[in-house]
């Protein structure tokens, strides 16, 4: 009988080279994380990818650059609108579509004053949410194992989702659910936003990963 060899991955919270891209990422953004915080997100990548042995959270190859790709990429409304909300108090966020947990565990490990809500349908990625939730002592993350739609989350000042349909109609889910004033921000690829170019309701910001060629865009949009 064959049998089949596993291939040993080196741990996100093991590799240096990771770790360092990171750490420029971060440098380049002028933001300081604390050591308990890096700690945190190195432990959540950890969990990631051992999870994805079981079932497919993120692809193989992604595997191995976690930290710079994934990580890095989640950190992104923590960059652009999160830390303005980093000392406020009874604020709430949802994420939409969370599957393996980004970009919501890096938000709530790095925002741990925001109560945030990881709402996802899928029964497996769901029970490893709870699972890594607890792990991490994240008491500010509620999974939600439920469509958005069925979720009756409501009143929210924030709601987000990395790559799930397009803008529209993601803005169309997200927005009965946001309060006035709330905010919608989304993960996209630059190519498929930029026909937004130029609406005045919306916000494109660019931005790049490490070694990833790919432009990508942070779009936000308030609700009225």
């Amino acid at each position: 009988m064959e049998t089949k060899t596993k291939l040993f991955h080196v741990k996100p919270s093991e590799d240096f080279q990771q770790q360092n891209l990171l750490s420029k990422f971060l440098a380049t953004h002028n933001v300081i994380l604390s050591e308990n915080t890096l700690d945190k997100l190195f432990e959540y990548a950890d969990l990631v990818v051992e999870e994805n042995e079981n079932q497919n959270l993120i692809s193989k190859k992604d595997a191995e650059k976690f930290l710079s790709r994934h990580i890095t990429d989640s950190l992104i409304p923590y960059i652009y609108i999160g830390k303005n909300f980093a000392n406020t108090e009874n604020l709430c966020w949802a994420d939409m579509g969370s599957g393996g947990g980004c970009p919501v565990f890096p938000l709530a490990i790095v925002l741990p004053n925001i109560h945030f809500y990881a709402v996802e349908p899928r029964t497996k990625r769901v029970l490893f949410m709870q699972s890594a939730a607890q792990n991490l002592g994240l008491k500010n993350l509620t999974v939600v194992g439920k469509r958005f739609e069925t979720s009756e989350l409501s009143n929210l000042d924030f709601i987000s989702c990395r790559a799930l349909s397009t803008f529209e109609n993601d803005w169309e889910r997200a927005k009965v659910a946001l309060k006035p004033k709330g905010i919608f921000a989304t993960l996209k690829s630059f190519n498929n936003v930029e026909n937004l170019l130029g609406d005045p309701n919306i916000n494109i910001t660019k931005y790049t990963l490490p070694q990833e060629d790919q432009v990508y865009a942070f779009v936000t949009r308030g609700n009225e």
